[in-house]
């Protein structure tokens, strides 16, 4: 009778501690839900989500007419639902006028089809929706996946805390893009990752299931960003390093176990062979597109000394925030200064405290979670320096393709403060990390952890309110700046290369359609002058003659406003003349104001 007690009793309490670790998890969730959400719509689109709204809808850029003066309705054309595209519309649009796989795209199609047109536009709310979605579920990723690699629920519960209130995780969160359905294929891939390590090192064959799944896995990957190879790169390097590990150290293991013919690293390789054939399927895409006008913001060409060092600078920036970012892009200058101070000082103190954890997991004998993901963080790491320096594509200028290993940074993260908030307790921890006892108490070290997370949770609104991680574009200071100053009709303008300039001009037309209904509208038409070079200084710019041709067109008086226009502007024949004010510089563009009045003198030189 008291063994059925006691077998009821800890049945009892394990039902409880199994409640209490889901009302936990659920709480990370609201909150990373809320955070995604709040003001999903508020930050105006940019060239990128205008890219995945277009494509996604099945529609094309080529529609929007170039080298003449066009109304707003013209521009904004392409973000117009479109009833008759389909998923085939989707896949041959991207072929042939972008470089990304369109898995994520199909998704998107259907999604936003759930969601009625605004103003005649794409739902922005349906847009971004997705993406946040995809980000809420990877709070739930990263508590499986510190699971899987540690056996431990607490390093689960901190790292899904930690994911819940990332500022980089909710910087992708809250973008029409498809950087969070990586993030959860990455996730997934790791976990069978981890699980294969642990049957090597166990010398256990891995399951069929798991060879299967992870093949599927890393071809939907594959298929969602091509810089999920990165991963897959990385995922291989670790497993290099295991099977060393397992060959260097077999004095007390039989030379049968540690070779990498035995059955379980066939089927590793199984898997990398059935991978293969998954992203072979892309292979001539990529080849054809890598190269794409696309991506020539990432090419370092002649290096002078900055961009030799910004790799370094932009990965640590990048590795910062993925915890931590106070509003250094605030207006005010004394907020910036106080922010940067304020971080400095932050991870002066965390830097220590992170660093214990991760020495303390590492001298766990039984533990190879923290060995796989580390490798694999150092690898990818690796890679990127590797691409930018060695193959001249500076992938550390986008702090979104980070998210190739974001997720085991926050599961490391976990692990470590998991050390703190239990095991940094004891004086003999204390002296054995070579730290003084007195700040490795139980109640500091849970009050560490609860500090680092709600500096992260202060974080997170910053994102959210558009102070850092904010917008690469800001129309929305533009675009009163022009309803304010001009009285008359506009002439938008631009030079145009490739669809990241109509992007840019799109942006101040997806503002101009928020203030149609205030009292002062403006009256605006487009010019993309298209040119062949993003740049042309010569005499001869195809650009130039198009913008006096069409203002010699147009009546007037006109208000010219250029915008990233990178042509010489000679406009005295249109008796056209410079507006003498100085106008507040606004982020993403170069902007200048041309009064064009006939039978106005030009002001003397």
């Amino acid at each position: 009778m008291k063994f059925k007690t006691a077998v009821k009793t800890d049945h009892n309490q394990l039902f409880k501690k199994s409640q209490f670790q889901l009302l936990l998890l659920l709480l990370w969730l609201v909150i990373g839900c809320i955070l995604r959400f709040t003001q999903l719509t508020d930050k105006s689109p940019w060239t990128d989500e205008f890219v995945t709204m277009v494509f996604s809808l099945g529609n094309s850029f080529k529609t929007v007419p170039l080298d003449s003066a066009i109304a707003l309705d013209a521009l904004m054309q392409p973000l117009q639902p479109n009833n008759s595209a389909g998923i085939g519309d989707v896949v041959n649009v991207l072929f042939a006028e972008d470089h990304h796989p369109p898995l994520y795209f199909v998704l998107a199609h259907l999604w936003m089809q759930l969601f009625p047109p605004q103003g005649g536009l794409i739902s922005l709310w349906g847009a971004r929706s997705l993406p946040a979605l995809f980000g809420v579920a990877s709070i739930i990723g990263v508590y499986f996946l510190g699971i899987a690699a540690f056996r431990s629920r607490r390093i689960g519960q901190i790292a899904a805390a930690i994911m819940a209130v990332s500022p980089y995780g909710i910087f992708l969160a809250q973008e029409a893009r498809h950087y969070t359905l990586g993030i959860l294929w990455i996730i997934a891939s790791l976990c069978c990752l981890v699980i294969a390590a642990q049957n090597i090192q166990q010398r256990k064959t891995i399951p069929i299931w798991l060879v299967f799944a992870w093949v599927i896995i890393n071809s939907l990957g594959i298929s969602t960003h091509y810089f999920f190879v990165i991963t897959l790169c990385a995922e291989a390097i670790v497993l290099i390093v295991l099977a060393w590990w397992n060959k260097a150290h077999q004095s007390d293991i039989s030379v049968e176990k540690t070779n990498i013919f035995t059955l379980e690293w066939r089927r590793i390789y199984v898997v990398a062979a059935g991978t293969f054939a998954g992203g072979l399927v892309w292979l001539l895409v990529w080849q054809n597109t890598y190269k794409s006008e696309m991506t020539q913001w990432v090419e370092s060409g002649n290096r002078h000394f900055l961009q030799w060092i910004n790799p370094i600078f932009q990965s640590i920036g990048t590795w910062i925030t993925m915890i931590c970012l106070l509003p250094v892009e605030a207006p005010s200058l004394t907020v910036v200064i106080a922010s940067g101070v304020a971080m400095l000082i932050f991870f002066l103190w965390a830097l220590p405290i992170l660093y214990r954890g991760l020495k303390t997991q590492l001298q766990q004998q039984s533990t190879i979670g923290i060995r796989v993901l580390g490798i694999f963080v150092l690898g990818a790491i690796a890679l990127f320096f590797i691409i930018s320096y060695g193959l001249g594509f500076d992938i550390t200028r986008g702090a979104r393709y980070n998210f190739v290993y974001f997720p085991a940074v926050i599961v490391l993260v976990g692990a470590s403060l998991a050390v703190s908030w239990e095991k940094i307790s004891t004086h003999n921890s204390a002296r054995e990390l070579n730290f003084p006892s007195s700040n490795l108490s139980i109640t500091q070290g849970k009050k560490a952890v609860a500090m680092i997370w709600l500096i992260g949770l202060l974080s997170a609104v910053t994102v959210v309110s558009n102070l850092g991680y904010r917008k690469y574009y800001r129309p929305d200071i533009l675009v009163p700046i022009i309803q304010q100053t001009s009285s008359v009709p506009v002439l938008i303008a631009t030079t145009h290369n490739t669809i990241v300039q109509t992007g840019e001009i799109m942006g101040i037309g997806w503002e101009i359609k928020q203030i149609a209904n205030s009292q002062k509208q403006i009256n605006a038409q487009f010019l993309l002058a298209h040119q062949n070079q993003n740049r042309c200084e010569g005499k001869e710019c195809r650009a130039s003659d198009i913008l006096k041709e069409t203002l010699n067109e147009l009546p007037q008086p006109i208000d010219l406003w250029l915008m990233n226009f990178h042509a010489p502007v000679d406009l005295k024949a249109q008796n056209c003349f410079a507006d003498p004010s100085s106008f507040p510089p606004v982020y993403g563009y170069d902007y200048k104001l041309y009064h064009c009045r006939s039978n106005t003198k030009l002001p003397a030189n």
